[in-house]
């Protein structure tokens, strides 16, 4: 392992969602803000889109880290390939309804009306999180979610909905007006720009525990040339670079090793919102 050459703790650009190493860009700051607006102020539902690898899953991992053990009952669906029958069984599921495999429709709404209740007679929330929803190939999927959103009562929602997905996500939705407006608090994750890359690549480094310099200032402008500055695909490169120093016993990565390493790799290069 190359964390010992460099005098790391742990590898700094995995790709796994730590919330330890989140980068709080502007657009981050916003969303995550929004995020907490939406649920806290019980606004009903909200979007939050992004480029694929811009950090939608690891800021959704943030929030959901703070609503664990508060007043919110939360269901994460992070494989909505399902019908509506399929995906409201496993809400009522995730939520400590049980499994009601068999149930018909009218069942299952009656079921998760009483779990809502249920959690609002005992001072709860009731959060429905969507992640990778631009995954949803049933518009029956998409209407059920919607008609989920006319749980209230004449001054509030009754649940929260947050739909979670990649670009593609908002040219599904226009072809769901009903349901597009009702996502009213509305966010999209772009990639970084370079002072925010370069910032990026430091904030991982020093959660990994780096003392002395790694990378020098040509081979992060590099990184985020190549990157694009998609944080997954910085991550990528930036670990390929640690093992290659490692091996070959380098003191200080500089752009041309980040050069070589990138040309072995291929990424579409990614448009803005």
């Amino acid at each position: 392992m190359y964390t010992e050459y460099w005098g790391l703790r742990e590898k700094p650009f995995e790709l796994t969602p730590d919330p330890r190493y989140v980068y709080y860009s502007r657009e981050h700051e916003e969303a995550l803000t929004g995020l907490f607006y939406t649920v806290q102020e019980l606004k009903g539902a909200m979007l939050l889109t992004g480029l694929y690898g811009c950090g939608k899953t690891i800021l959704s991992r943030v929030f959901l880290n703070e609503l664990i053990g508060s007043k919110y009952e939360v269901a994460l669906i992070t494989n909505p390939r399902l019908t509506a029958n399929e995906l409201l069984t496993e809400m009522i599921y995730q939520l400590g309804g049980g499994l009601h495999e068999t149930a018909s429709k009218g069942e299952l709404l009656r079921i998760f009306n009483e779990l809502i209740y249920s959690n609002i007679n005992i001072g709860k929330e009731t959060i429905i999180v969507i992640d990778e929803a631009q995954s949803i190939e049933d518009i029956e999927t998409f209407e059920e979610l919607r008609l989920l959103l006319n749980f209230q009562q004449n001054d509030r929602f009754l649940l929260t909905m947050i739909l979670i997905g990649q670009s593609d996500l908002r040219k599904r939705l226009k072809q769901l007006p009903q349901l597009k407006q009702r996502l009213m608090i509305d966010y999209h994750l772009n990639p970084l720009d370079e002072q925010d890359a370069i910032r990026y690549i430091e904030h991982r480094l020093n959660i990994a525990g780096a003392q002395n310099k790694i990378f020098d200032l040509k081979a992060k402008k590099m990184m985020y040339r190549q990157s694009s500055g998609i944080p997954r695909v910085i991550n990528g490169i930036a670990d390929m670079a640690l093992f290659e120093g490692a091996n070959q016993e380098t003191k200080l990565i500089d752009d041309q090793l980040i050069l070589k390493i990138s040309k072995n790799l291929q990424f579409e290069k990614p448009q803005r919102i």
